[in-house]
């Protein structure tokens, strides 16, 4: 298979995610700016493997389930535990507000877990497909004041600064802004987020490590966000508290699900030089 081949494979995918009826094979030729026939191909030899469906009735393509059930297995199987959830839930009923886990994959972050903890008055529900939106989320500069000042300022570029889903009046449109916001995250150990991602809401977010050693490397952040109207100034002492406990909680909660991921593997025989130069060549 050719690099080209891959790469419209994966545009197709990208093309469906998230349509709930499907898309007509047009519409999708279209959308992408490939020949009809190209499209088709993929698209059939990703129906006979069992990744798309083609609707009956509209004729539309869908993805399959098939997508989500290797997601769920491959986060059970990396990332979300039952303990992990329980952190999570606990953080939602403690704050009453809504909480999501996001992890470390690359050079940004995807949202693994959420729950709900209003149970009154307006709730605030995110859509865990959306892309993190690094310099416009708590989540996502809670991550990049983690890292050396240089390497953030990178990313933000090589991501495009004002790319992404953010729509609040809040948010930065220059770097520089940026960099004063990252500044501030350091020096009080966690990001805030008044108004920047969303209209309306206020979000708070605090890093996790791989294990509870200050040195370890950072794999995800954990968030509380919600109405502005609840989520204000004086609650933050709270909020921040709670992260820290439930992040506390995390770290702990990876560390013995490494050990235990490494103790389960096979131990390779160690090479010689000689031998590992032969496996190399």
């Amino acid at each position: 298979m050719t690099v080209g081949a891959v790469e419209r494979c994966v545009a197709i995918v990208e093309s469906l995610v998230g349509e709930r009826d499907g898309l007509e094979l047009g519409t999708i030729a279209a959308q992408l700016d490939l020949p009809k026939s190209a499209v088709h191909r993929t698209l059939r030899t990703l129906a006979a493997r069992g990744w798309v469906a083609q609707e009956i009735a509209s004729q539309n393509y869908v993805l399959s389930l098939r997508f989500s059930m290797l997601a769920f297995r491959d986060l059970g199987a990396r990332v979300i535990t039952d303990s992990v959830q329980k952190v999570l839930d606990a953080l939602a009923r403690r704050t009453r507000e809504y909480c999501r886990i996001a992890v470390v994959e690359g050079e940004t972050l995807t949202w693994v877990a959420c729950a709900q903890g209003a149970v009154t008055g307006l709730r605030y529900d995110a859509n865990m497909g959306d892309e993190v939106t690094l310099y416009a989320t708590a989540t996502g500069k809670v991550w990049l004041a983690s890292m050396p000042e240089e390497e953030a300022i990178r990313i933000i570029h090589d991501r495009g600064l004002g790319r992404g889903v953010a729509s609040g009046p809040n948010t930065a449109t220059t770097v520089e802004e940026v960099q004063s916001t990252l500044v501030e995250t350091r020096t009080q150990g966690y990001a805030t987020a008044f108004e920047e991602a969303e209209p309306g809401i206020h979000a708070v977010a605090v890093s996790f490590r791989s294990a509870p050693q200050p040195d370890a490397s950072v794999v995800g952040t954990i968030s509380v966000a919600g109405p502005a109207a609840r989520m204000h100034n004086t609650r933050m002492p709270e909020l921040v508290a709670a992260l820290r406990e439930a992040s506390g909680a995390l770290e702990d909660i990876w560390f013995l699900h490494k050990r235990s991921s490494t103790r389960s593997m096979p131990v390779s025989p160690v090479r010689s030089h000689e031998e590992q130069q032969a496996v190399v060549q």
